[in-house]
């Protein structure tokens, strides 16, 4: 903290609105608040989704949790502890738990209304057999066998015995089903809501182009690689690896210098060079020619673009490196998959526009909402169950946490925060997106088996109850029967033990 002209170490707890704050570089944000001196790269992943650091200049926003890249930034306090956005998305995700009723249990409501018909059969059986027969003794085993047949072993049985076989088969594939609840609601889902990246995209930046404006691609990604080869930054170690993996040789180079949210300056080959934004390159004076337009397509698909330039004499370029986190190898066909069982797919993300859209294209979902923050996240959920759609969010970082809780079923990849999956009701153990069509699929069919059981319990009561009332069962036999059911019940559930993942 500055105080007085003079950089001082504080507890956060002592940390005021209005403070001054020094931020060095690598330090995680400690506090909302304004830039007023530095420029730098801060890492928003953990509030906003978005993959790519974003710059920061004096006058722009920085939020308590980021992490600050490369420069010494000096931030005005504007918000802490309870007011804080952490703090506000902890609150979001503590109310919409909140409003989170459980579900009712079919067998619950039958059974409050099962159980006292069924006593009053018997008694009605013990007196009528006593009174127009005269014998008790009789009416007595008559009674006992309404009860005894009527025993409601097979009705509970019917439930737990599916959601124990359809959560313990869901685990072994790697979906982990937190509560009941979840399970049971799945089976009705018609929209997923899918966080982008870390949910369909890996999550990291690559390279995905390296265009050279003269020359050769291998001399522009040795030299790009060069400069950046002892930095930390996500978009450098994505060319460090561009290079590595090609096999490229990395010359040493000296005078090695960051230049705040624009770039990277280096002596490499005897050459002055620097790498950086499109704002580098016309402080440089350095005309970008022909690969402008090529540019201009690469950030419409939502790529980051970098400039190489050398400037030992007159400025000139040497070509362009684009970043972009590539999509997950199983997204489209899960999308397509989901596409198959009914249930619509949108893209709800933190990261800009042409991102969304050029991963939604890839994918094949049509609905994208980019740009949204953390608590627009959980309103856009709210709007998606409009009458009564139930709706499923899958994401997996902090900033989905609102929208996981608010959704009708979270599911959470474990490749993410903890808050994400203490938020969400099933978490997916590996982060292949096809493993959400596959709980949606368990959920059905584990649904289905809670019906079925339940249709033969009530249908094995229809037609023993009456027998033991007209005395055509004897204790005995209506306890055999009453046996059956339920191991009828429990082999009908364990069924879902042979279920496959990505079966249809």
């Amino acid at each position: 903290m500055r105080r007085g002209g003079q950089d001082i170490e504080l507890p956060i707890g002592q940390v005021r609105v209005g403070d001054v704050v020094v931020i060095r570089p690598g330090e995680r944000v400690p506090v909302d608040g304004q830039v007023i001196e530095g420029a730098s790269q801060v890492d928003q992943s953990l509030i906003t989704g978005e993959s790519l650091p974003v710059p920061r200049h004096e006058g722009d926003k920085v939020t308590g949790g980021s992490i600050n890249a490369e420069g010494l930034l000096v931030v005005k306090t504007t918000a802490v502890g309870a007011e804080s956005t952490l703090a506000r998305i902890v609150r979001l995700v503590e109310s919409a738990q909140a409003r989170k009723a459980p579900i009712q249990r079919l067998v619950d409501r039958v059974s409050e209304v099962f159980v006292p018909i069924v006593i009053a059969i018997a008694f009605a059986t013990l007196l009528g057999w006593g009174l127009f027969t005269g014998n008790w003794e009789a009416a007595i085993l008559n009674a006992v066998a309404v009860l005894v047949i009527a025993c409601p072993c097979a009705l509970g049985l019917a439930t737990p015995t599916a959601i124990m076989a359809g959560s313990g088969v869901a685990a072994r594939h790697g979906i982990l089903i937190k509560d009941a609840e979840a399970l049971e609601v799945a089976h009705h889902v018609k929209v997923v809501a899918f966080d982008k990246t870390g949910t369909l995209t890996q999550g990291k930046p690559l390279l995905v182009a390296a265009e050279a404006a003269r020359g050769n691609r291998a001399s522009l990604l040795g030299a790009a690689a060069s400069i950046q080869a002892g930095s930390e930054h996500p978009l450098a170690r994505a060319v460090v690896d561009a290079a590595a993996s090609e096999g490229l040789h990395l010359e040493a180079a000296s005078k090695v210098r960051a230049i705040p949210g624009r770039g990277m300056a280096a002596a490499v080959g005897g050459r002055d060079l620097r790498l950086g934004s499109s704002r580098l390159m016309n402080e440089l004076n350095v005309q970008l020619g022909a690969l402008a337009l090529r540019a201009d397509a690469l950030q419409a698909q939502g790529h980051t673009v970098s400039w190489v330039a050398d400037v030992s004499g007159s400025p000139e370029l040497l070509g362009l490196l684009a970043f972009g986190d590539t999509v997950k190898p199983g997204a489209s066909s899960a999308i397509a998959r989901l596409r198959e069982q009914g249930v619509r797919s949108v893209l709800l993300t933190g990261d800009n526009r042409g991102s969304a859209a050029a991963v939604a294209a890839q994918v094949g979902i049509d609905d994208v909402r980019a740009e949204v923050l953390p608590q627009d996240k959980a309103r856009i959920v709210a709007q998606l169950k409009d009458g009564g759609v139930v709706v499923a969010m899958v994401g997996d970082g902090i900033n989905d946490a609102p929208a996981l809780a608010a959704a009708d079923v979270g599911i959470a990849m474990s490749t993410g925060t903890e808050v994400a999956m203490h938020a969400a009701g099933v978490t997916l153990m590996r982060g292949d997106p096809m493993l959400v069509a596959d709980a949606i699929d368990i959920s059905r069919r584990t649904y289905a088996k809670i019906r079925q059981n339940l249709f033969w319990a009530f249908v094995y009561n229809a037609v023993g109850v009456p027998l033991a009332a007209f005395g055509l069962l004897s204790p005995v036999i209506a306890g055999a029967a009453m046996a059956l059911s339920s191991v009828s019940v429990v082999t009908n559930a364990l069924m879902l033990r042979h279920w496959k993942a990505g079966a249809q």
